[in-house]
């Protein structure tokens, strides 16, 4: 076939979204009915994750597996917890991935669900930009402990349960950082600078740099602050807790470790392409979210 042929049929083929969202929330559900209909009236072929599948009852749509090929965009409507949800089930796929707002904030998931038909026509018409957003990585001393080690947000280690504070040794390329006597230690990424890290008195980054913020929790060190560290370097833990336990979450997904089991993270080695359409920026939306600088006037 020509190379004229072949960007012809190329150019003929239908574009392919998946649809990921909460199908605990009837206003996700309602949202994805009404997207649904939109794209079936633009001749955009659709799959959908098994969740919404299901509740929705829609076997005549393909359902959405790693082997599918092509996905030109997932779309993943709910809040930036589906969000994480969405990026985590797609892993190194390099699908981009489009947020719909039906939570609250919306960092990452911050299309508005009364702009959602001027969006997906920019989407259809390839009036879009796409944005790399980096994410963390975590391996156990012990092999295959975690399923999802991939953090677009955070990696969170903690006490397990009522257990007094704990013990993390933290090295930096081998370097002894700090042996943090605290609640625990949070890793967190320029993305999840606006979450848990936020609320913890961790800096906020802007989403394009390339760094990894380092958090106590409820620290018993006064004179020990966060920290913020060049992407590429490489984090190891080891934990001591009074009950041989601790905590490890990744973005939200949370399991118990034994003590004799260390960490190390690192960033991953794929990254979580973002869509954006508009003008809408980091800024705008630290003023629009947060109330950015709107405290009273000197």
């Amino acid at each position: 076939m020509s190379s004229f042929c072949s960007n012809f049929a190329a150019n003929l083929r239908i574009m392919t979204i998946a649809i990921f969202g909460n199908a605990m929330k009837s206003n996700t559900l309602n949202e994805v009915q009404h997207i649904l209909e939109f794209m079936q009236l633009r001749g955009v072929g659709v799959v959908l994750s098994q969740e919404l599948r299901q509740e929705l009852n829609l076997r005549e749509y393909p359902l959405y597996t790693n082997a599918l090929e092509p996905i030109d965009f997932a779309l993943s409507v709910g809040g930036d917890g589906t969000f994480l949800t969405t990026a985590a089930a797609l892993g190194d796929s390099n699908i981009p991935i489009l947020g719909i707002n039906c939570g609250r904030l919306g960092f990452l998931a911050d299309v508005q669900t009364k702009n959602v038909d001027v969006i997906m026509d920019q989407l259809i018409k390839g009036h879009y930009t796409i944005e790399q957003r980096t994410l963390l990585h975590v391996e156990t001393s012990r092999d295959g402990l975690i399923m999802a080690p991939n953090a677009l947000n955070e990696i969170a280690v903690m006490k397990y349960g009522l257990s007094s504070m704990i013990s993390i040794e933290a090295r930096i390329n081998g370097e002894l950082l700090h042996q943090y006597e605290a609640d625990g230690l949070l890793l967190a990424t320029p993305t999840g600078s606006t979450a848990y890290n936020l609320s913890i008195g961790g800096p906020l980054m802007v989403p394009q740099a390339r760094g990894v913020i380092i958090s106590p929790i409820a620290t018993h060190s006064l004179n020990v602050r966060p920290l913020v560290i060049p992407d590429d370097w490489v984090i190891d833990l080891t934990v001591k807790s009074r009950t041989g336990s601790y905590l490890i979450s990744v973005d939200g997904r949370s399991q118990v470790m034994s003590q004799d089991i260390s960490l190390q993270i690192r960033k991953a080695s794929y990254t979580v392409k973002l869509v954006q359409i508009g003008q809408n920026s980091f800024i705008q939306s630290l003023k629009d979210k947060l109330s950015w600088g709107q405290g009273g006037k000197l």
